[in-house]
């Protein structure tokens, strides 16, 4: 009795006196967390839920890892913080360490607060470094919450502030071949015909007015739309082909999501930028970072980078940081998010064939996302894109059976995500395969 007494106290406070994000703020019902532990997470009651979206695709390594507190109360006890105009040892370690992990070239690291920062400190810097001013960025995508970031996405949550978006933002057609907007029917069949978009875009709005081109090293939240082999190296060769930079986002496909350091990688593709942040902690601290290409950092040698944050290369979160890419190592966690992303895979296919409402799985390692249909001849999706609250029932239910039985995952529109902690075992994702098995018989039902 206590403990629920205390449960609905912590949740009055929470509803009384504080906001939550993309909500009405009335009628809501958030889990009440205690703590966490590897690849679950508690709420007061003593309910278990296997956390199957880590946390927001952040907890890559799990919750509760010792090392990281230690790491954590270490730097505090030696210089909790510092003007990011001092060098710290840290800092230069981390530096240092992120230099290893990238493509080549890659060496010079701007230390932001998160993942839209990085974002829009990319597009500051593109413009700054290039002398141009527009940036191409795909429809469905989303480079996070700020002004700029929710600018150069498509996720239509910026458009309660669409009067505010920044300008010279040029969006793209998206490469999703399950939907393809040229009616092909998929990337063994096809010509490309998303690349050869880009350039027409390219030569319609005046490559010598186009500062970058951002695209995701995966796709994210926008339905992990896979890209066709080779379709990276595209966009790449048309940088070049028209002096433009190449800004990869990899705030959630990078630090061993995808299977590898960075979801660029699995494309054989070198970025002018790479701009990253939630796996880099795991969450465990706010951090993000600005990587840049030797030939873009040495432009500044001589000339002022305007461009500055509070707390960049703050001295606790680059110690947390630290201790996370080290733990990715000696924990072996990136090969054992591409085993047991191939275990997903295959199981996947299997519930394919039961599950009339599966259209679509894509994914990438970890990274994937399940897109629900009612008809697999027409595709009818089970919400529709940027769906209304009244075009969610079903998904709804789905979501709350999911969380009846323990399991929490990211539901958007028609999507279910399977984006677990790095360190899930074969058995641990068998156990929210089975569950979401059993949700999908409610979807079923609409087929």
């Amino acid at each position: 009795m206590a403990q629920q007494t205390q449960s609905a106290s912590i949740l009055r406070d929470n509803l009384d006196y504080t906001l939550f994000s993309w909500s009405k703020q009335k009628g809501i019902n958030p889990i009440v967390v205690e703590k966490g532990e590897g690849v679950y997470f508690y709420d007061y009651d003593g309910k278990r839920y296997l956390d199957f979206s880590s946390g927001l695709m952040n907890v890559n390594i799990g919750h509760g890892h010792p090392r990281v507190a230690a790491a954590i109360m270490r730097q505090m006890n030696q210089i909790s913080y510092v003007s990011p105009g001092c060098a710290t040892k840290v800092r230069g370690e981390l530096g240092k360490k992120l230099a290893a992990i990238t493509p080549q070239k890659l060496n010079k690291t701007l230390f932001t607060t998160g993942g839209a920062e990085s974002i829009e400190n990319a597009i500051k810097l593109a413009r700054l470094y290039t002398g141009k001013y527009k940036i191409l960025s795909r429809y469905r995508a989303f480079h996070g919450a700020s002004y700029g970031a929710m600018s150069a996405g498509g996720d239509p949550r910026k458009t309660p502030h669409d009067s505010q978006q920044i300008p010279n933002i040029v969006h793209l057609e998206d490469p999703y071949c399950y939907r393809c907007p040229w009616s092909q029917q998929g990337p063994d069949l096809c010509k490309r015909e998303c690349v050869q978009h880009i350039e027409r875009v390219i030569q319609f709005e005046g490559p010598e007015t186009i500062a970058a081109i951002i695209m995701e090293g995966e796709s994210g939240t926008s339905g992990c739309i896979k890209y066709p082999p080779d379709y990276l190296k595209g966009i790449r060769a048309l940088c070049d082909k028209y002096d433009i930079l190449f800004i990869a986002d990899e705030v959630m496909s990078g630090f061993g999501r995808t299977g590898t350091w960075f979801g660029v990688t699995t494309h054989e593709v070198v970025p002018d930028m790479i701009a990253t942040a939630k796996g880099i902690t795991a969450g465990y601290l706010p951090l993000g970072a600005l990587i840049v290409s030797d030939k873009i950092a040495e432009k500044f040698d001589d000339q002022v980078l305007w461009l500055g944050l509070t707390y960049s290369a703050h001295p606790v979160c680059c110690a947390a940081a630290l201790e996370v890419l080290k733990i990715y190592e000696e924990e072996d966690l990136i090969a054992n998010a591409a085993r047991v992303g191939k275990y997903i895979d295959d199981r996947m296919k299997e519930l394919q064939g039961i599950h009339p409402s599966i259209g679509d799985f894509r994914n990438t390692g970890l990274l994937g996302c399940i897109e629900l249909i009612k008809n697999k001849d027409t595709r009818e999706p089970m919400a529709p894109f940027n769906a209304k609250a009244t075009d969610m029932t079903i998904m709804n239910e789905i979501s709350a059976s999911l969380r009846k039985s323990g399991l929490y995952t990211f539901v958007k529109w028609n999507y279910i995500f399977i984006t677990p902690p790095l360190n899930i075992t074969i058995e641990q994702a068998e156990d929210g395969l089975c569950l979401i098995s059993e949700a999908l018989k409610i979807a079923d039902e609409y087929c």
